[in-house]
């Protein structure tokens, strides 16, 4: 398995995979309306294409051979709640795994390439967003030294829900 950074032809396989990954975690938990909605207005397969390859937003890709395993969704962004010691930040906005390669090392190595993507960025810190209910990710997060900082409102579909921040130096 290697790491690869996207580019603008790997556009339609990441879209597929948001899609994919993100239906697979979460449809049990929302409505088919909900989750039909969100899929649709903000997660269109045209919108997740052109995040690849747009500036400030970098692609890190865990491969082998041809297939995509999961990937995680860097970008140039620092929340205003973070203590200015830690800014400027990176925003780790996706980090998706297909289900079969859940519990096979895909999102460890996602999760340090992340980190060392920040590093030699420059950052001071590296912070995310998740879902509140979502506590196998946290567990996750908390394993790399992530901590929560504050929360923040998403809305999937019509349900508004509410996800921790979380950030750790880098």
């Amino acid at each position: 398995m290697n790491i690869i950074l996207a580019n603008p032809t790997h556009a339609e396989q990441i879209a597929a995979i948001s899609r994919e990954t993100f239906y697979d975690t979460f449809a049990e938990y929302n409505t088919q309306a909900d989750m039909d909605l969100f899929m649709e207005q903000q997660f269109s397969m045209e919108m997740l294409m052109e995040e690849v390859g747009m500036a400030g937003r970098y692609f890190l890709l865990a491969v082998e051979g041809n297939r995509i395993l999961g990937y995680t969704q860097l970008r140039d962004a620092t929340h205003e709640s973070l203590p200015d010691r830690v800014k400027p930040g990176m925003e780790i906005a996706r980090l998706y795994v297909r289900k079969p390669e859940i519990g096979k090392g895909v999102g460890k190595l996602l999760m340090e390439a992340a980190i060392r993507f920040a590093q030699d960025a420059s950052k001071k810190s590296i912070w995310l967003g998740v879902w509140e209910q979502n506590a196998r990710a946290i567990r996750f997060y908390e394993q790399f030294g992530y901590q929560q900082f504050g929360e923040q409102k998403f809305l999937l579909g019509t349900d508004l829900q509410h996800d921790w921040l979380m950030w750790r130096e880098v």
